[in-house]
């Protein structure tokens, strides 16, 4: 079965939260599921700071924090010094 869907265009902010807030009401009759595309521009680059906040803090690498992925030690291998 086929699911057909209609676009709706309408502008909005992330705050500092990571939170979007639209602009204006969404012209959809609720409550309805809706599928949410978020584009940025591509002059939006993130700074390496909110890079490693945003990894940090996002859920899907608390797998990282459990004991069997600390495998390593600060004095293991070799420093990286990029000279190109």
């Amino acid at each position: 079965m086929a699911v057909t869907a209609r676009a709706v265009e309408i502008s909005g902010v992330v705050d500092t939260d990571h939170q979007l807030h639209l602009d204006g009401p969404v012209p959809i009759a609720g409550p309805s599921r809706v599928r949410v595309i978020i584009l940025v521009p591509e002059d939006a680059d993130l700074d390496e700071s909110e890079w490693l906040r945003s990894a940090a803090t996002n859920p899907a690498f608390d797998f990282l924090k459990e004991p069997a992925e600390d495998i390593y030690s600060p004095t293991d291998g070799e420093p990286f010094r990029d000279e190109g």
